[in-house]
């Protein structure tokens, strides 16, 4: 009897019997293919050809892993199919005490805010998958989730991960309810800004370990640098000073101090290249998620300005979306609410200017500071 396959067999033997080939299961963890023209050219592989997947490869096999150029072939075999993808999951629930609910998730630190209403809703979220590399001295790859709500604006990256796991399985579709009421798809600019500023605060966070390490190295290489290069500096001075006035060796000795210098200035630069850190970000797969809620509509005052946000409680996650900083769309869970527009925003979003230190809103004024003028860094 055939052992249980693997995730990643399993997607392979799935991905195979779609483009039209015919495959069977053999031990120890592995598939033997009959593959039509196309796919022969799109895997790189003959007609007939045996897969393994195991830390025994069936007898011929070739190897199949994630650390290998496998998944770029399986994407050149897939081409566009399943990048965009739609799915509608169903849960039951309700929530029972929306007031103690919001007193637990909503971290206002400088605003008040009042239950108004709480109904059952719908919405839509725009989750998107992407795939990211980090090159310098060491390379670093993952994937990175996010999701908008396209009703509230938020982007739930706690209610997203709790709910991940059923989003790899198209198969768990249900049926929308008639008469279920949709937000509208966002314009193309509107969601590209947010999702351009919540991705790079999202890979700042995941990328932190690895550039902390990178840091590390850098300031490692840079002392010893320093050190090599401050001795022969020493050494050279100390001959100089040793030599009487007039004598052609000081002058060869303030040339080698000179060139000391230049090369400590060029092994520096050598340092920045070596440890520089490039990113690239490439999009994997569009899922239009539809899921019920229970939407909560809540005033926000702050001084004598107020608002009113609407916030949606996720059945299936059992958890409150916090509201979007609506300047940098960042992971920071507290609040702070401006004095004009009751803008929810982070910490750095009602920093004081850089240049004139004058506490400004950065929803409000985007680009500039409102007393000097002078743009963002």
């Amino acid at each position: 009897m055939l052992a249980e396959p693997g995730r990643l067999q399993r997607f392979f033997a799935e991905l195979l019997a779609a483009q039209g080939a015919l495959t069977d299961a053999i031990e120890p963890e592995g598939i033997e293919a009959l593959l039509p023209p196309e796919l022969q050219q799109a895997l790189g592989a003959p007609e007939h050809c045996r897969f393994g997947f195991g830390a025994t490869l069936p007898e011929g096999a070739q190897r199949v892993g994630i650390e290998s150029d496998w998944l770029e072939r399986c994407a050149r075999a897939l081409g566009e199919r399943g990048r965009v993808a739609r799915l509608v999951l169903d849960a039951d629930g309700e929530l029972g005490d929306p007031e103690a609910a919001l007193t637990q998730e909503l971290a206002l630190d400088n605003a008040t805010f009042r239950l108004l209403d709480s109904q059952a809703a719908w919405t839509r979220y725009v989750v998107l998958d992407f795939r990211y590399t980090a090159l310098s001295d060491d390379k670093r790859e993952g994937m990175l989730r996010l999701a908008v709500n396209l009703s509230t604006g938020a982007l739930p990256d706690a209610v997203l991960e709790r709910i991940s796991p059923w989003l790899d399985d198209l198969r768990e579709d249900s049926e929308l309810p008639a008469g279920a009421s949709l937000p509208a798809d966002w314009d193309r600019a509107r969601l590209l800004k947010v999702m351009h500023r919540a991705l790079r605060a999202r890979l700042d966070v995941a990328l932190e370990p690895f550039a902390r390490g990178l840091r590390r190295r850098l300031e490692r290489d840079q002392d010893r640098l320093y050190a090599y290069h401050n001795d022969l500096h020493r050494e050279a001075l100390l001959r100089q000073m040793a030599l009487p006035t007039g004598d052609k060796g000081r002058e060869r000795e303030l040339l080698r101090i000179d060139a000391i210098a230049r090369d400590y200035s060029a092994k520096l630069d050598d340092l920045a290249h070596k440890y520089a850190l490039q990113i690239s970000v490439e999009w994997v797969r569009t899922l239009d998620l539809i899921m019920p809620v229970q939407r909560l509509a809540v005033q926000i005052r702050r001084r004598k300005a107020d608002r009113v946000i609407q916030l949606d409680w996720n059945r299936m996650a059992r958890r409150i979306e916090p509201p979007p900083c609506e300047d940098n769309f960042g992971t920071e869970r507290s609040r702070l609410a401006c004095d004009d527009a009751v803008h929810l925003v982070s910490i750095d979003g009602l920093a004081p200017c850089e240049v004139c230190e004058k506490t400004y809103c950065r929803a409000c004024y985007p680009e500039t500071c409102p007393k000097c003028h002078r743009g963002r860094r």
